[in-house]
């Protein structure tokens, strides 16, 4: 889940912003340019969290925690190497969904 990494970064780039913001210059483009691409990749990260839990048919409580990690800092990057060691995601990880019913034209 290479998103979680890029989430993760975005998160780097907004606490940087911010710090600059409110200690350093007093200026808020790094808050104006991180803050819209943090919002996205972490958007990004629950839909690909919830499309990998479906597709790989994790347990409930795998992703509450992963969906939870989104919110504290770098917290993304820990769930998925544990995840990754938990062979939950990464090669092999995700099964083809199974279709429920059948539709003919």
């Amino acid at each position: 889940m290479a998103v979680a990494i890029a989430e993760a970064v975005s998160w780097a780039l907004l606490l940087t912003g911010m710090f600059f913001k409110y200690v350093v210059v007093h200026d808020e483009i790094g808050v104006k340019i991180a803050g819209p691409l943090h919002g996205a990749l972490f958007m990004a990260y629950l839909a690909v969290t919830v499309v990998q839990a479906r597709a790989a048919g994790w347990r409930w409580w795998v992703t509450l925690v992963a969906l939870a990690c989104s919110v504290p800092p770098f917290a993304t990057v820990v769930f998925e190497r544990w995840a990754r060691s938990r062979g939950l995601v990464g090669d092999g990880a995700s099964r083809p969904l199974q279709m429920t019913g059948t539709h003919r034209d």
